[in-house]
């Protein structure tokens, strides 16, 4: 049967759910943010690499991409028969790169930039085709390097035009203590987790008094769940938790310290029972808020042990985010760009003149033979007309 004849019109244009076209106004406003995120990961001293799009299955959900199963399209190589993925996440890749490919001793600077697929939203409404932006710092283990990231990855926000940033700070590693301090099993850790990912206050009493056993492991486990808003929920934790959980807390508060040193210029917001990417972080997590959206814009965090799974293990910290979140709305003012119209003549010094200026910069619209739209319609502000000693750009 004849698709064609039996698909009806309207379906032909329509995109899947959270598959989106972008049009010239928004592409030049990404394009424009691209580079200019580029240009200043290249300042701090980041390298760009370009995974590939697509990989075998087992190299591209390995290690810290192993929670990235549901969310990888898959499909089968018709060369090999070998079963394909096409990414989600250009993290694990990154790190792949560094362990196996450069293969470098001390810190190594990594940056990207493209494309990503999800099989579904991450969450309600959102894109399943991001353009994932990032920077990881591998080879360094301590706090400095998590500053560094954080502090890039706040330059990033503002670069797009966002003043207003809410920096939210969390240790994955005081959450990971209390569960081995309570001898929580496996079997009995996942409820725990989600109980405490949904601020299930009730579920989460329950689920304490029911699997551990220890009163003081119980209480800090509930008190986790009330530990968060402003810098006042560290020294609330101090009081809280385990003395042996204080190097957590001190590595948030020597960010909280550099961030007023150097005048970041952000708000600060603690939670300590967030546990985003557990299966892989292992240390500080971090994500910038803005006032126009309510998910972060970019998150990162430290995942120590990093291309373990390569053959070379290696500390590193890093964050990423979706470029088309963090473009402000395209404006009509700005659009279209400033352009000049070419009339349709054979005149070589007509040529020349178009040749020179776009090598100048200036986008040159030229008239095709027969055309009725004129300079204006076609988005032009300036015109070019013959004058006496050659052409000239006028305003219309």
């Amino acid at each position: 049967m004849d698709s064609k004849r039996t698909t009806p019109t309207l379906e032909r244009w329509r995109l899947p759910d959270g598959i989106e076209e972008l049009l010239p106004a928004e592409v030049m406003e990404i394009e424009a943010l691209r580079r200019s995120v580029l240009d200043l990961f290249h300042g701090w001293g980041y390298e760009t690499v370009i995974p590939p799009l697509i990989e075998y299955l087992e190299s591209l959900l390995t290690g810290a991409g192993n929670d990235l199963d549901l969310q990888t399209f898959k499909l089968t190589d018709q060369l090999t028969g070998r079963m394909m993925g096409v990414r989600a996440d250009m993290t694990p890749q990154v790190a792949r790169i560094d362990a196996h490919r450069l293969n470098r001793e001390g810190p190594t600077r990594l940056c990207y930039l493209g494309s990503v697929l999800h099989t579904r939203p991450e969450i309600s409404g959102a894109t399943r085709s991001p353009i994932q932006v990032g920077a990881e710092l591998y080879g360094h283990a301590t706090i400095e390097s998590d500053l560094e990231v954080i502090r890039l990855m706040l330059e990033m926000v503002k670069l797009a035009g966002h003043d207003s940033i809410v920096l939210d700070l969390g240790h994955v590693g005081i959450y990971r203590g209390l569960i081995e301090l309570a001898g929580v099993s496996e079997v009995d850790e996942p409820q725990l987790f989600n109980a405490l990912q949904c601020k299930a206050s009730t579920e989460l009493n329950e689920i304490a008094n029911r699997v551990v056993v220890d009163d003081a492991a119980r209480a800090q486990l509930i008190a986790l769940n009330t530990l968060n808003g402003g810098v006042e929920v560290l020294q609330l934790a101090k009081q809280q938790l385990d003395s042996r959980f204080h190097a957590e807390i001190e590595q948030l508060e020597k960010i909280v310290a550099v961030a007023e040193q150097q005048q970041w210029g952000v708000e600060f917001h603690f939670d300590l029972a967030e546990l985003r990417g557990y299966d892989y972080h292992t240390g500080v997590l971090f994500a910038a808020y803005i006032p126009e959206q309510g998910d972060a814009v970019a998150s990162g965090g430290r995942y120590d042990n990093v291309g373990e799974v390569f053959g070379r293990a290696r500390p590193a910290t890093g964050f990423s985010g979706d470029l088309k979140n963090l473009v402000t709305k395209p404006s009509e003012e700005h659009y279209p760009p400033a352009s000049i119209f070419a009339p349709s003549t054979d005149s070589i010094e007509l040529h020349r003149e178009i040749e020179r200026l776009r090598k100048t910069g200036e986008r040159v619209v030229v008239e095709l033979a027969g055309q009725k739209e004129d300079a204006a319609a076609m988005g032009c502000d300036r015109k070019l007309v013959q004058q006496e000693g050659g052409w000239a750009a006028v305003t219309i």
